[in-house]
């Protein structure tokens, strides 16, 4: 029997991991913007200069997401919202997880979709929205839907939704600027002015600096990106803790993702943009659009044994794990 981790330790790993890799995103978003401002200026006033327009133009993207973002999700997913009239069951399982999180009663949304998932969207918890595929309601019984609406609500309440937006505004802006400066290097004559520099002796390091920007250029949006899905990963292991404090029922949620990595139905309307919202990665890895180097959500074996841990249960069989594997 492996070792039981408490809801605490395993909810205080979680957010220690995420705070970690937020911070390293932002110290490769400030070493960037100053290695190419004083790459191409030769100067430290050139390069604070980039890095604070880098932070400005971050400043801006994440108003523009904060405010409108989530209405753009539940539009381009085709989600239709929902009454107590019109899905009574998924309205009390809804209500019934708010009450158990302290959370006010979200928006519930409906896709017309068979695949089952689910995804949170909102900047806080008064204007939080859930959107539930109706897959996900024909094929789960209450127990398992409420792991699910749980999962999804404990997204809202520990604001992994606003952290989230905060990781991709700033991967975000990474790749602006590496791709405008790269633009600018090989089309707009790169650095200007380098002779005046070199005479006043402190070319050198400016040349220096400007290669290292290049190279930076190049790989700080591919470690960015891979920082941005560790932190996705690390709040669904978050998410699935806290799901199970909610429901005091961690069989519920290990059904439903074993069930739901099982499905071997399509989510159409979900894009590379969006699926790191769901509950489950809804592009499946038999699609051609997939991508196992760029997955947003650990494996469904990690998360089911993670759980497992929680009650002490050992981990999963060899044959489970072999039915689970390469589905997700």
């Amino acid at each position: 029997m492996q070792q039981r981790m408490s809801f605490a330790a395993q909810q205080s790993r979680n957010r220690r991991n995420s705070v970690f890799l937020i911070l390293a995103v932002t110290l490769l978003l400030a070493a960037l913007g100053f290695a190419i401002g004083y790459g191409t200026t030769g100067a430290v006033e050139g390069a604070f200069g980039v890095t604070t327009i880098a932070i400005i133009v971050s400043m801006l993207l994440s108003v523009g997401s904060y405010f409108a973002g989530d209405k753009l999700v539940l539009a381009t997913s085709g989600a239709k919202e929902v009454t107590q009239a019109s899905a009574p069951q998924l309205m009390n399982v809804v209500r019934e997880m708010s009450l158990a999180g302290g959370t006010p009663m979200p928006k519930v949304y409906v896709i017309e979709d068979t695949a089952p998932n689910a995804f949170a969207t909102g900047r806080d918890p008064k204007h939080a929205s859930v959107a539930i595929t109706t897959g996900l309601l024909q094929k789960l019984d209450r127990e398992e839907l409420q792991g699910v609406i749980g999962h999804e609500l404990s997204h809202v309440r520990n604001y992994d939704i606003r952290f989230a937006l905060l990781v991709a505004v700033l991967v975000g802006s990474i790749a602006l600027m590496a791709d405008f400066f790269l633009r600018f290097t090989f089309w707009g004559g790169g650095r200007r002015g380098g002779g005046d520099r070199d005479r006043g002796g402190g070319g050198g390091l400016a040349a220096i600096v400007f290669v290292l920007a290049i190279v930076l250029a190049i790989v700080a949006p591919i470690i960015a990106r891979f920082v941005q899905l560790a932190v996705s990963r690390q709040r669904e292991y978050l998410a699935d803790a806290s799901s199970v404090e909610l429901t005091r029922n961690p069989r519920g949620l290990e059904r439903a993702l074993a069930k739901i990595a099982g499905d071997r139905e399509v989510l159409e309307v979900a894009n590379r943009a969006t699926q790191h919202l769901y509950f489950t990665n809804p592009i499946k890895k038999f699609e051609e659009r997939s991508s196992s180097m760029f997955s947003t959500h650990p494996a469904i074996v990690e998360r089911i044994n993670r759980l497992r841990q929680l009650t002490g249960e050992p981990p999963l069989v060899e044959t489970d794990v072999r039915a689970l594997a390469g589905l997700d």
